[in-house]
């Protein structure tokens, strides 16, 4: 059921829209005794004021403009130093595709780090409240993630990876689990038929499992390809990887860290002459590979795209009903495959 409406609550009790607005605003033009009847007739239904359209109105008549640029926090828990190099260029396309589909809208987006290596989530909530910030985008927490400590009641919010808890709020991630089976897919269709899977165990986690899930429910619905058992380390380190490698004898490798190829190479493998490589997230290396882009500036955008919905909702605080959107991950080629 939809929030009543200023024009409702005006009709229900024979005043103007206008004469309603300003009371609920504390006008000094309405007389005392109709701002106290048509606040009590406010309170009766549930109405509650649209913080975005109020800061819109506000700014039309100060520049007497339809213009309207308001802000959006972009929050980095962890910050660029509580981050591997390679994790930040994946961080960094998030807030870029954020920011640039919040200019096109009318925000501005501005990052703000938080967590043990910025401000307290006290001052954070003090601070977003005095500057009239109602939307936080969250970028990627590397831990357990816990922002209960803001006020949630003031704000809307959407987390840019799979599941956040504390609070419970909206995700826009990508699809991991359609992603790497379109990546088995793909590396069976160029001739490779021994993968061999290697994460990182508490990314893994992370995502509930849905990379390895993927890989494991695959191949046993295609009997016909050959299964391994895949690399899930605490770390991935070279000599975890050299003993697997040399033991399973893989044909190709989907792995998130392009380093892994130099191990390869140490074992004797030609890259793209003898094994394969693909990368399970092109935007965290620097190094020319196939794989898969997670699209992490189309999350950003669509991020946001959710957020100002939020917003003109009015809808603030962790929903009652959290969901998540999904992006599949789109094929990059590369010079560590060999061509069909």
């Amino acid at each position: 059921m939809s929030a009543p409406s200023i024009r409702e609550i005006a009709r229900s009790l024979g005043l103007s829209h206008t004469t309603v607005s300003e009371a609920l605003r504390e006008s000094p033009r309405v007389n005392p005794a109709t701002r106290k009847r048509v606040q009590k007739a406010a309170k009766a239904v549930g109405y509650r004021p649209n913080p975005l359209a109020g800061a819109l109105m506000s700014e039309m008549r100060r520049a007497r403009s339809g213009t309207f640029r308001g802000v959006l926090a972009i929050l980095d828990h962890d910050g660029p130093d509580g981050r591997s190099s390679n994790a930040n260029r994946y961080h960094r396309e998030l807030a870029r595709g954020a920011s640039e589909r919040a200019a096109e809208l009318g925000f501005k987006a501005e990052t703000i780090i938080t967590g043990t290596r910025g401000i307290s989530d006290a001052r954070l909530d003090t601070i977003l409240q005095t500057r009239g910030i109602r939307g936080l985008l969250l970028l990627p927490i590397g831990g357990d993630a816990d922002l209960s400590g803001l006020d949630w009641s003031h704000f809307a919010g959407v987390y840019t990876d799979y599941l956040i808890e504390k609070p419970a709020l909206h995700a826009v991630c990508p699809d991991h689990y359609r992603s790497m089976v379109f990546a088995v897919q793909k590396l069976h269709g160029l001739g490779y038929h021994r993968l061999g899977l290697v994460l990182h165990g508490g990314h893994d986690a992370r995502l509930l499992h849905r990379w390895e899930a993927a890989f494991h429910t695959y191949h046993e619905h295609h009997s016909q390809k050959e299964a391994l058992p895949p690399l899930v380390l605490p770390e991935i380190d070279k000599k975890s990887f050299i003993r697997w490698f040399k033991t399973k004898n893989p044909d190709a490798v989907l792995c998130h860290r392009a380093e892994v190829m130099e191990w390869m190479i140490e074992c004797g493998a030609k890259i793209p002459e003898t094994h394969g490589f693909c990368c399970l997230n092109v935007a965290t290396n620097t190094v020319p590979c196939a794989g898969l882009d997670l699209q992490p500036g189309l999350l950003g955008a669509r991020g946001v795209e959710l957020l100002i919905a939020a917003l003109h909702r009015n809808d603030c605080g962790a929903p009652e009903h959290p969901s998540t959107t999904t992006i599949p991950a789109v094929w990059v080629d590369g010079p560590t495959l060999k061509k069909v």
